[in-house]
């Protein structure tokens, strides 16, 4: 059976939900400096989804959580909210001037930074994001570098 963690999507429960995750990290072997990316990347989705999928009232938030293998922890992440696909945002122009940038974008822009891969689908009534992190990310060169997101 799949780890699961199913709340209302309130900022108030935003540390719960984060905290399970990490626990699930953390239990795989992960190392602290990927747990605290894991972490934020899932607080970035879950502010988007407390913040935009229930704009009229409140919904669920759930999260599945899984080691794939030694070395790869996986996320799902759905509520019932309204559709969105974080995937589809531009990522911002992180080489224009601070005072040219658009405000909004970044967040998703780390999520996608952070994550080694991420999938987006809708099923019926509801968005599911699956990320997927990693323990260790390396180039061709052995060297630790920032992942890309595969649609």
């Amino acid at each position: 059976m799949t780890p699961e963690i199913t709340s209302e999507a309130r900022m108030e429960r935003l540390e719960q939900l984060v905290q399970f995750v990490a626990r699930h990290a953390e239990a795989a072997g992960f190392p602290i400096r990927r747990i605290k990316e894991i972490e934020l990347a899932t607080e970035e989705v879950l502010v988007n989804i407390v913040s935009y999928a229930y704009p009229d009232n409140e919904g669920p938030v759930s999260i599945q959580c899984w080691a794939d293998n030694a070395a790869r922890l996986v996320l799902e992440i759905s509520d019932n909210g309204v559709p969105f696909n974080l995937l589809d945002v531009p990522d911002p122009d992180v080489t224009a001037r601070f005072s040219d940038r658009q405000v909004g974008g970044l967040g998703i822009f780390f999520v996608k930074q952070m994550a080694d891969e991420a999938r987006y689908r809708r099923e019926g009534d509801r968005n599911i994001l699956m990320l997927s992190f990693d323990r260790h990310r390396q180039d061709s060169k052995g060297r630790g570098y920032a992942g890309t997101v595969q649609k």
